[in-house]
């Protein structure tokens, strides 16, 4: 099913410690045209705040990206964490069993996740601490297991990172896990898309890889993150957006939801970013997917 939307809003995303954060950037732009706009409070974004704009401050019809993983890896294995009996069942009970174990951490947190007893057992951790259940038989890479769609996005030229690998620089597990208890708290009221169907009107949040948009925009995986404006008028140009026309430096967050506001408005009326031909009901159900991934 195709889909108009009037408004396009890139979240890049944080999972870091504290209540405001600096990696957190919101861009905007509608399907008129006009280049992406940076939305701002004055000051560094909360993960909270955004959760607000979320439920009650979003334009209509507006097709957000959130650059995070929306699920665990599952199909490797046929659970989420294999050999312990609570596994959930599917993506929403894993939001809802992270929220939960997460209660009392303040800020959208997830530290009493990857801190659980036996939950621990999966990740790679910050001092060498790597669980024994990190890798398994059916993930045999050091990196640590993945999820199909981030297969898909390694043929495409991308450096995905597991989501239970939470050190370096590029790791996205934390970013992910504090997601899902958002994702969790917005209680349904915007659709996720697979998880859930894509509506017929409204908003839906998908998940999105900044570096999908920057290989589109031109750049390598390895050149991806922009910090100067003229490079960034660059790359809007090449994705036939309109550009900014400043000039010096901007932060790499910034860059990414700028630029990755105007590929989402680009190529969100092409069928194929709809239709992956590896995603299935299953697949749809347990671990999402990466939006263009295909």
């Amino acid at each position: 099913m195709m889909r108009r939307f009037d408004h396009f809003l890139a979240i890049d995303w944080s999972g870091a410690c504290g209540l405001r954060q600096n990696g957190i950037a919101l861009a905007l732009c509608n399907a008129a045209g006009g280049a992406p706009i940076l939305v701002q409070r004055g000051g560094a974004w909360s993960r909270q705040e955004v959760l607000e704009i979320l439920r009650s401050e979003l334009p209509g019809n507006t097709l957000v990206g959130m650059d995070l993983g929306i699920s665990l890896p599952f199909t490797d294995c046929g659970a989420y964490f294999p050999q312990w009996d609570k596994s959930p069942a599917d993506a929403r009970q894993l939001w809802a069993l992270i929220d939960n174990i997460c209660a009392g951490d303040p800020n959208l947190e997830a530290g009493s996740f990857v801190d659980h007893p036996e939950l621990s057992r999966y990740f790679r951790r910050h001092g060498g601490r790597e669980g024994d259940r990190f890798h398994t038989k059916n993930a045999a890479d050091r990196r640590g297991r993945f999820r199909l769609t981030e297969n898909v996005q390694q043929k495409m030229g991308c450096k995905p990172y597991s989501n239970f690998n939470l050190v370096g620089a590029a790791q996205v597990g934390k970013s992910s896990l504090t997601g899902m208890r958002l994702l969790h708290q917005l209680g349904g009221t915007i659709p996720v898309w697979p998880i859930d169907p894509l509506p017929q009107s409204g908003s839906v949040i998908v998940e999105i890889y900044t570096g999908l948009a920057a290989i589109a925009a031109g750049r390598s995986a390895g050149r991806s993150k922009i910090r100067g404006l003229s490079d960034l008028d660059r790359a809007l140009n090449t994705l036939g957006s309109p550009v900014l026309g400043g000039e010096g430096p901007i932060d790499d967050h910034s860059s990414d939801a700028i630029l990755t506001a105007a590929w989402l408005r680009k190529v969100a009326g092409k069928a194929d970013v709809w239709s992956p031909e590896a995603l299935t009901e299953k697949i749809a159900a347990t671990e999402g997917w990466t939006f263009g991934a295909f």
